[in-house]
């Protein structure tokens, strides 16, 4: 993941002059249909079962998901192409987004899956 939100690059400035900002005590994973570096993340599901995941990384440097992140829809949600992270569970601030490496068609009930260390963030 890439490409941090304007909202990320304005907090991470603002600890490396050390104006201590409030960092994120805790991340969640969203699926959507697009992004952009100004807004992160677009076209989250709404309803069909579908909740932002909260993710847990480990490693220096690259950071990686620890365990699998699943996703559960109870009917069709689309074509998801693009996975983002944000501050809080709904709402909240967008951190990062990226393409996924396929697309996910949710065509009905069912679950999308983000297997141990497939979703890895690097510092740029």
């Amino acid at each position: 993941m890439p490409d941090l939100t304007d909202y990320a690059k304005n907090l991470l400035g603002r600890a490396l002059c050390a104006r201590v900002p409030a960092l994120p005590s805790q991340v969640f994973l969203a699926l959507g249909t697009g992004g952009s570096d100004a807004t992160g993340l677009t076209g989250e599901p709404a309803g069909n079962g579908y909740a932002r995941q909260r993710v847990t990384f480990t490693g220096t440097g690259a950071q990686q998901n620890t365990d699998a992140i699943r996703f559960t829809f109870t009917a069709a949600a689309g074509t998801l192409t693009h996975v983002g992270l944000f501050d809080a569970v709904s709402g909240g601030n967008p951190l990062t987004w990226s393409a996924l490496a396929q697309p996910a068609a949710v065509t009905g009930a069912g679950t999308v899956t983000v297997n141990p260390a497939a979703l890895v963030v690097t510092p740029a």
